[in-house]
C-alpha cells in the first residue's frame, strides 16, 4: 500500500501539482486525498523522501525538494554501455593516478608493485584476469589517498567488472605483453612520483581500450 501511494504522490508531483521548495499538506490531509491510512501515507512520504524527491523538516513539515525521483545508481550502471563505462573509469583513475604519484607512501608502493606482480601471473583465465586487474588499478586508487575516490571506484567495481569481462570476450585476447608493461610503465611514474605522467598513462591505456571497441 505505502509504494502504492508514493507511487500515486509522485505522479501528482510530476504533474506540476506543487512547485519546487513548496510545502505539501499533511499527513492527515495526503491520507484523506490519497484513500489511505495516516501510516500509510507517512511511509510514502518516507519513501520520496528516500528518493530525493520530498524532504521532512521538524516542526515545519513536508517540502518539495525534487520534480522526479532520482534513479537508482545501481540501475544505470547496469545499463551503461561499456565505453560509457571505460569513460567514468578514465575521469576517475586519471585523476588517481596524478594523486597517487604525488601522494603515495612506501608501503603503498609496495602494495602497488605486489598488485602489479599479481596482474601478471593472472593473465589465462579471463575472469580471474580481469579479477587481478581490478585490484591493481584499485591498490592505485587507494595510493591516491582520497576516500572519496576510494568510494566511487568501489561502488562502480561491479559494473566495470562485468564491462571488461565482456570486452575482451569479444576482442579475444587478453594479458599480453604490451598490455602488462603498459601497467608497470605506469607503476614506475608513480614510484618516481611524477604525477603528469602517471595521469598521461593512465588516460593513454584507457584511451587505447576505448578505441579498440572500434
Amino acid at each position: 500500500m505505502a509504494e502504492q501511494a508514493a507511487e500515486i504522490l509522485l505522479d501528482r508531483v510530476r504533474s506540476g501539482e506543487w512547485e519546487l521548495g513548496q510545502k505539501l499538506p499533511g499527513e492527515v490531509a495526503l491520507a484523506g486525498q490519497m484513500g489511505v491510512g495516516r501510516s500509510t501515507a507517512r511511509e510514502a512520504i518516507r519513501i520520496l523522501a528516500g528518493k530525493g524527491v520530498l524532504a521532512s523538516r521538524q516542526g515545519s513539515g513536508v517540502f518539495l525538494t525534487a520534480l522526479d525521483a532520482r534513479e537508482e545508481w545501481d540501475a544505470v550502471l547496469a545499463r551503461a554501455e561499456i565505453l560509457s563505462v571505460i569513460e567514468a573509469r578514465t575521469a576517475i583513475e586519471t585523476e588517481a593516478a596524478r594523486l597517487a604519484a604525488a601522494r603515495r607512501t612506501p608501503a603503498e608502493l609496495r602494495a602497488v608493485r605486489r598488485a602489479l606482480a599479481d596482474r601478471a601471473a593472472r593473465r589465462e583465465g579471463l575472469e580471474d584476469h580481469v579479477d587481478a586487474d581490478t585490484a591493481f588499478h584499485r591498490s592505485i586508487v587507494l595510493a591516491a589517498g582520497n576516500p572519496v575516490l576510494t568510494g566511487m571506484f568501489d561502488s562502480f567495481t561491479p559494473r566495470m567488472r562485468e564491462a571488461m569481462v565482456e570486452m575482451l570476450r569479444r576482442r579475444g585476447g587478453f594479458g599480453g605483453d604490451a598490455d602488462q608493461q603498459a601497467h608497470a610503465d605506469l607503476v614506475e611514474a608513480v614510484a618516481a612520483k611524477d604525477p603528469e605522467t602517471a595521469a598521461r598513462l593512465s588516460r593513454e591505456h584507457l584511451e587505447t581500450l576505448a578505441a579498440g571497441l572500434g
